[in-house]
């Protein structure tokens, strides 16, 4: 070591040194860092700093002396690594501070970065990112405290299109098999035994062996008979309805049908024509195919019964429903908030007060949108398809949750007279971005802030966790309260909370689509199956057999009548079911005896799901000398097309003026 201690001028030995400090420094990490003593600010900037010129420019000038080496304390339990990955950065670095770099040009200064930690170090952190920068107000907007008044807008003239509530004759007597034959119609009756006999022979003509008896009325009330009672009474397996030893011995459906010729229905019910099933297969992959073809004669008149029949009150709902389902069908939805994850999704609007079904439409996937604008996308058609207006009427007030709220579709149907409450993601377009006079770091409970532009108020409101909603029809806060548990010295004790009205009236109101899931939920006459569309053959009884219990109330309610519980309504149709089957004859239609039957009855139905493309000329107008006025809605006794619009009703004038009316 003696002899290489002459190998190195003073201005080389300097550069040696300096490389040595600049190796050091750069292996050093964010937890080597930490672990240094404290410095001074003006240590620490010169520490970082490379020699100027003027100390190195010339060879005559003294030296200063070499800045000392920073030895890093090493934690316990923790190997100090003094090699770091070079990076292209650090390479630059360190060709820089070659002997023949270190002469910088006069002005220019090389800033310090921090090293960075290394992948492979123990023990070493991420730094952590930038704080965001806080949205700045918009046009002078801010949010305004609880003390800060709101002025309530005006709020709508309810003016339905009809009178709430069920709208047939409620002078007659309605049995329970008469309400559920308003949404299973003696005519898709017919059309699905018929459709059940044609896909029985067509399989049957492709070779497979079963014994196929043609399938009549009678047999097909007994088979709903039995779908009934099948949810009234549950076991493991559905053969077990059907076994003679205990503990199922049980003398219905044994006695009254076979197992092997239940079976041989429920494997041959079809819904839609097979002969046209097989044309619209061949428009797969085209704009023309229909998902729903199979279930299409059912569905389209369950979802016009369901309207035609009651008339919801002001306030109403819409949200989503899982049909339970793990078929490989690419409809199938997963929902991971719901209770039931996997499934069919329908979009669906109920009456708030009652549970009431009144409209839905089934979700088939994702299509090409491509030419529709953001603010125009799903949570937006959903909400306004489901909205007839000429049927509905204005002055409503509909309540749905943060998948469908957004400022457009609150706007538009504010114009169309229909007002609207629901909670609001704060990353939806529209939302107010602003952060002038927002909540503090930690507000207190009950605590609330908001913003009105317009007819929209936005509300952000402290609970547990922070709420935030949209409202066309509500002012911030009236003075209502809610009782919540705080713990204050260690002690629980109730709280009176300030709440916004908005917050009340949705709590409030939007449960209408979850009651209907509720009573759908209880006796279900759901049953595992391996094609999709029987899947929707069940959910479609569960509708028919709720919404008919539903009217049963609302009957016994304007009758000031004792109401029947869900259980015992199916218990009763399900025995009226078994009467009407043994008293049918095979090729009867289904008609009541004690009841006026459904089909001889005056009552709206829609031309198709699509009010806007089938549509017909109204006779009444016709008549009057107004030509080219189209309706979507006939009579379905006299076959006759007749406006039905909250302005104008032709249905009701027409039928008024009929000699026998």
């Amino acid at each position: 070591m003696s002899s290489d201690k002459g190998k190195y001028s003073g201005e080389e030995a300097l550069a040696l040194t300096f490389l040595a400090n600049v190796a050091l420094e750069d292996s050093f990490s964010d937890d080597d860092s930490l672990l240094q003593p404290e410095q001074s600010d003006s240590s620490s900037e010169d520490e970082h700093e490379h020699p100027g010129p003027s100390t190195c420019g010339s060879q005559g000038a003294s030296a200063p002396p070499p800045p000392p080496l920073l030895t890093p304390t090493k934690p316990r339990g923790q190997p100090l690594k003094r090699t770091a990955k070079r990076t292209p950065e650090r390479k630059a670095k360190r060709q820089r501070s070659l002997p023949a770099a270190l002469v910088e040009e006069e002005g220019e200064s090389e800033e310090y970065e921090p090293p960075r930690p290394s992948g492979s170090q123990r023990g070493s952190r991420r730094p952590s990112p930038p704080p965001p920068t806080p949205a700045r107000p918009q046009d002078g907007e801010r949010w305004h405290n609880r003390e800060e008044g709101d002025q309530k807008p005006d709020p709508l003239r309810f003016t339905p299109a009809r009178d709430p509530g069920p709208t047939f004759d409620i002078t007659a007597t309605w049995t329970p098999l008469a309400l559920f034959q308003l949404f299973f119609s003696a005519s898709v009756v017919r059309t699905i035994i018929d459709n059940t006999n044609t896909n029985a022979a067509r399989r049957i003509e492709a070779g497979s062996k079963f014994t196929w008896k043609t399938l009549t009325v009678k047999e097909f009330y007994m088979l709903l008979c039995v779908v009934v009672f099948t949810g009234l009474v549950h076991v493991h397996h559905r053969g077990d309805y059907w076994r003679k030893q205990w503990p199922y011995n049980f003398h219905f459906p044994h006695e009254k049908m076979s197992r092997d010729r239940f079976e041989t229905i429920l494997w041959s019910l079809h819904l839609s024509n097979p002969k046209q099933d097989v044309d619209n297969d061949r428009k797969r992959n085209t704009p023309d195919y229909d998902r729903l073809f199979k279930i299409k004669p059912l569905y389209t008149d369950i979802v016009a019964a369901c309207k035609a029949h009651f008339q919801p009150s002001q306030n109403i709902c819409i949200d989503e429903r899982m049909v339970a389902s793990k078929a490989r069908i690419s409809m199938k939805q997963y929902m991971r908030n719901k209770p039931t994850k996997w499934g069919y999704k329908l979009f669906v609007l109920a009456d708030s007060a009652t549970g009431y079904t009144w409209n839905f439409s089934v979700y088939t996937g994702k299509s090409d949108r491509s030419n529709v604008s953001p603010a125009r996308d799903l949570s937006y058609s959903s909400v306004v398809d489901l909205l007839p207006y000429s049927l509905l009427g204005g002055g409503y007030i509909l309540y749905v949750d943060n998948f469908y709220t957004s400022p457009a579709l609150f706007t538009d149907l504010h114009q169309k007279h229909i007002a609207c409450c629901g909670t609001i993601r704060r990353n939806r377009v529209g939302f107010p971005q602003t952060s002038a006079n927002d909540f503090p770091k930690r507000p207190e409970r009950g605590d609330m802030r908001w913003i009105r532009r317009g007819k929209l108020l936005f509300v952000k409101w402290m609970d547990t966790r922070e709420v935030t909603l949209c409202s066309t029809l509500h002012q911030t806060f009236s003075g209502k309260t809610v009782q919540r548990k705080v713990k204050e010295g260690g002690v629980w004790s109730t709280k009176a909370v300030p709440v916004p009205d908005a917050v009340v009236d949705y709590n409030k109101s939007m449960g209408g689509v979850d009651l209907s899931d509720a009573l759908i939920g209880y006796y279900t006459v759901r049953h595992k199956t391996m094609e999709w569309y029987k899947t929707f053959f069940y959910h479609f009884v569960d509708i028919a057999i709720v919404n008919s219990f539903l009217l049963q109330k609302e009957l016994c309610r304007m009758k000031s009548l004792p109401v029947l519980t869900q259980k015992a309504f199916r218990e009763q149709l399900a025995t009226e079911m078994l009467a009407f089957a043994e008293g049918s004859s095979s090729t009867s239609a289904p008609a009541s005896s004690s009841t006026p039957a459904p089909a001889s009855s005056c009552m709206p139905r829609y031309y198709s799901t699509d009010a806007s493309q089938s549509r017909r000329y109204c006779k009444r107008c016709q008549n009057a000398g107004i030509k080219r006025v189209k309706t979507p809605i006939y009579c379905r006794k006299c076959n006759v097309p007749l406006c039905l619009t909250a302005k104008k009703n032709c249905f009701e004038q027409w039928h008024d003026e009929l000699p026998n009316a």
